[in-house]
């Protein structure tokens, strides 16, 4: 099968969870009562509509994001996490749940700060280096930052209601997002998307390492930047809508490559589709739980992560040893 029908493939696919995540849930929708005058039609335009619109621009961004910091750093464990944007954002959410400075808006507003937070301080500890090791350790100390940073606020927050929201935040989900977290999401995560998809050429030439890369005319300084930037944009806006979600971009570039071959530009365009595809299916079985409530998508994404991480740093190792 050829590269375009591949990707026509991956994008039905992405289609038709979309179409399933419209209609699954608790109440089921069927598409008989789509786009006419069932009162169930209101609860996919005013629900579920805005639900499958995040989640598949996060699941595109996520998958995207990792494919390009898997190629930047070449690192097959590498994950938007490993830059810290995710854990600095979500300790600027934290802290305005935590001081009461408001809900929707003002969170978005505190978790974006962070993210261009972490940034700015990627910036300021790297740019001095070409090397992308000082990269991965800089985003490590801010991960581990932002991580004690937001147990500590946790251990003063001044009521439990206030660390109770915290903590259902945290564990990250769709849930009750409707048009204004859209709307307050899709411009960064759009111009983020843009800048890491632009890295491509750069990153085959990383692949030869970087002193080739250089010699062929790739400028280190601005593709960190790109990389930097568009992770910021991406990740920030994801966490700063529906919390900590993690392990799509961890996830999705391993099981593609095999599909569609381990040059990094290669991989970018199919892991944007096929982060959407994950989230959508996750984000769907999630509703089918039993019970009144949802298991949180980013706690389901753990549990299918998790293994798969583990299996990734087994093999590895084990090339590694040969």
């Amino acid at each position: 099968m050829t590269r375009p029908l591949k990707l026509a493939a991956l994008l039905l696919l992405v289609i038709v969870l979309f179409g399933l995540s419209l209609g699954c849930g608790k109440v089921w929708v069927p598409p008989g009562a789509w786009f006419s005058s069932d009162p169930r039609w209101w609860i996919i335009l005013q629900l579920r509509l805005p639900r499958a619109v995040l989640g598949l621009a996060l699941g595109a961004t996520l998958g995207l994001s990792g494919a390009v910091l898997q190629g930047y750093l070449r690192n097959p464990l590498a994950d938007p996490a490993v830059v810290g944007v995710s854990s600095v954002a979500a300790l600027g959410a934290v802290a305005a749940i935590i001081f009461g400075i408001g809900s929707g808006f003002a969170i978005f507003v505190a978790a974006m700060l962070g993210a261009g937070g972490a940034v700015a301080m990627l910036a300021a500890l790297t740019w001095r280096s070409p090397s992308a090791i000082t990269f991965i350790l800089a985003g490590t100390v801010l991960a581990s930052l932002a991580g004690a940073l937001t147990a500590f606020l946790i251990s003063i927050a001044p009521n439990p209601y206030a660390v109770a929201e915290v903590i259902d935040w945290i564990m990250g989900a769709l849930t009750d997002r409707g048009w204004d977290d859209l709307t307050f999401a899709l411009p960064p995560m759009l111009v983020g998307a843009v800048l890491l998809l632009l890295t491509g050429r750069a990153l085959d030439a990383l692949s030869l390492g970087e002193a080739a890369a250089q010699s062929l005319g790739i400028r280190m300084g601005r593709v960190r930047w790109q990389v930097v930037l568009g992770t910021g944009l991406v990740v920030g806006a994801g966490v700063a809508v529906t919390g900590v979600i993690g392990f799509v971009g961890l996830v999705v570039p391993h099981l593609l490559r095999p599909i569609f071959g381990h040059r990094p530009s290669d991989v970018l365009l199919p892991s944007a589709f096929g982060g959407a595809a994950l989230v959508l299916a996750a984000d769907s079985l999630v509703r089918l739980a039993p019970g009144a409530g949802e298991v949180r998508l980013g706690v389901a994404m753990a549990l299918i992560g998790a293994p798969f991480f583990l299996g990734v740093l087994i093999r590895e190792r084990g090339r590694v040893w040969i």
